[in-house]
């Protein structure tokens, strides 16, 4: 038969005293937490000291998680993949050197790292960018995930309502923008120029990662004007990483595999 120890009126009062103050102070960690770790320092005989620093470390842990959940959900990513679940030896096009620093050093500082992937339908390349914003996520900083098609939409709307320097400005102000299914849509000249402010407001500043089904010598098939595709490409392609997840779907080959195994049962 186990006892418990009965909290003498002191500790209540301490308790207590803690409760008021962490609300105060806004430290739910070290409110919930405070207790437990005070009955495994009194057990581990450990100092005042020590027991502080692990009430503190775990609110900081707390604290850190909380801001990453928050970043990931602010990035809105339509699924979450990370790098290291990328099939690399499904895309020979891709080596595993670049791959894998992209996902170790997703930014470098504050200067600009640009990554475009382009290949294919299936092939994996928006599990490329993806990957790359769950990592900078991880790493505390600003991402946003958006296909070209619904960033072009968002900036044509804010343009009619006289608000499109807002619009820009948001996205300037993220360390890494994720931009998926370029190539998809045909841009009308209004949408392109609207979208080459954004891109314009990043150059040289902040991250961008570019995935594409189209090679950079198609894109004037999606935007209007050779200046402005030659401009876009330029500002793209600067001091990037470029990677070619090839033209085989890895989707179907995997459903093709998934039924003759079925099959083969």
């Amino acid at each position: 038969m186990t006892t418990t120890t009965k909290p003498s009126t002191a500790d209540a009062a301490a308790q207590t005293s803690i409760g008021a103050a962490t609300r105060l102070l806004h430290l739910p960690t070290e409110r919930t937490e405070a207790a437990r770790l005070a009955e495994v320092a009194e057990r581990e005989r450990r100092t005042h000291l020590r027991y502080l620093a692990e009430v503190l470390a775990a609110e900081v842990d707390d604290r850190t998680e909380r801001r990453r959940g928050r970043r990931i959900k602010d990035a809105k990513f339509p699924r979450l993949k990370r790098l290291a679940k990328f099939n690399i030896d499904a895309v020979p096009t891709i080596t595993p050197g670049p791959a894998g620093a992209a996902g170790r050093r997703p930014l470098h500082g504050r200067r600009r790292a640009g990554r475009a992937a382009w290949g294919d339908s299936g092939t994996g390349k928006s599990h490329l960018p993806i990957g790359l914003g769950l990592a900078a996520c991880e790493q505390g900083r600003r991402v946003r995930y958006v296909t070209t098609a619904q960033l072009v939409n968002q900036l044509v709307e804010a343009a009619d309502e006289r608000g499109p320097s807002r619009v820009v400005a948001r996205y300037g102000r993220l360390d890494l923008l994720c931009l998926d299914e370029l190539g998809y849509v045909h841009i009308d000249p209004r949408g392109a120029e609207l979208l080459f402010q954004i891109i314009t407001e990043r150059e040289e500043r902040a991250s961008v990662a570019i995935a594409t089904n189209l090679p950079f010598s198609e894109w004037g098939t999606v935007f209007p004007g050779p200046r402005l595709v030659a401009a876009i490409v330029d500002r793209v392609t600067f001091n990037a990483h470029i990677l070619e997840s090839g033209t085989k779907s890895y989707r179907l080959r995997t459903s093709k595999t998934a039924t003759r195994a079925k099959r083969a049962s």
